[in-house]
């Protein structure tokens, strides 16, 4: 069983290497279409229908199979751009394309945040290309460490990371109880902390989502409450032309019991309700394949 895991994870490696190597040399545009006519060709390989087919009726519970298959072809879709464009993150980060990528909503909330010195907790989920949003952050001059879930894949986990580190955000927090102790001495050191928190975690605790209880993280919840810290929604939308648009919103807010216990349950149930808006207002780009609800 190892070895077959291994041998898949090196089939894997191989062929995204040479899609790699193949997008890069291709350009941008082309890479894009090529990467997103494969993964709704070939998509399921990596994640199963079922999964997603259960999670979009769970949120639209009323689809019809016609309506699942378009949403999931434009999930898949998406999913290709983001594959294609790991490969210029560095041209994403040098604003190395004739026209300006990332428009920026909010701005004099984000102008706010970094003159007020202050650490905040800036959370999303996997919507448009995630990836770019801890980037923008950074590069307008956020001081900022990111939680990321490392690869299962540890023929390409090493190289993401290398990406993530060069040209997303240069201080990566491996999630697990070593990362938790390090959100803690980045937070102490006044850094902002970026996650995303529409994933499960682990055998996290459930709160609802979409009506349903689904695994969800209470690190924004818990890091707000122990340093005081500002919960600032971020949302990332891919446009017609694919340029983005980003999204500061307003702070979480809740009505403060005192109570530990409560108040962390009130902050999570307030932010999933943040995410649904976020699924709701875009689904064909948030990435459908993880077990919320599991």
């Amino acid at each position: 069983m190892y070895l077959m895991r291994i041998f898949k994870y090196l089939v894997e490696a191989v062929i995204i290497y040479f899609l790699f190597i193949l997008f890069r040399i291709c350009g941008l545009n082309i890479a894009r279409k090529i990467s997103s006519f494969l993964m709704k060709k070939i998509g399921f390989i990596f994640r199963k229908k079922s999964v997603v087919r259960k999670n979009i009726l769970n949120v639209f519970k009323d689809y019809s199979d016609t309506q699942i298959k378009k949403l999931t072809d434009t999930m898949w879709e998406n999913y290709g751009y983001i594959l294609a464009e790991y490969i210029y993150l560095d041209r994403f980060r040098l604003n190395k394309f004739a026209k300006k990528n990332i428009n920026l909503i909010g701005e004099e909330k984000l102008k706010n945040i970094i003159e007020s010195k202050k650490p905040h907790i800036f959370i999303s989920g996997h919507f448009g290309n995630f990836e770019l949003m801890a980037m923008e952050l950074e590069k307008r001059g956020v001081n900022l460490a990111t939680i990321y879930r490392p690869l299962n894949n540890f023929f390409l986990n090493p190289f993401m990371l290398y990406l993530r580190k060069k040209y997303i955000c240069k201080n990566q927090i491996k999630k697990g109880l070593r990362g938790t102790r390090d959100v803690i001495n980045f937070a102490k050191q006044s850094f902002s902390i970026a996650l995303m928190v529409d994933q499960r975690v682990g055998e996290s605790e459930r709160y609802p989502f979409f009506n349903i209880p689904a695994h969800t993280t209470t690190i924004p919840a818990q890091l707000a409450l122990k340093f005081h810290m500002d919960i600032v929604p971020v949302h990332l939308k891919r446009e017609e032309d694919n340029s983005f648009t980003l999204e500061i919103l307003d702070k979480v807010q809740i009505d403060k019991t005192n109570i530990i216990e409560e108040d962390k349950k009130n902050f999570t149930i307030e932010i999933n309700k943040i995410i649904e808006k976020m699924v709701l207002k875009n689904p064909g780009q948030w990435i459908w394949t993880h077990s919320r609800w599991k």
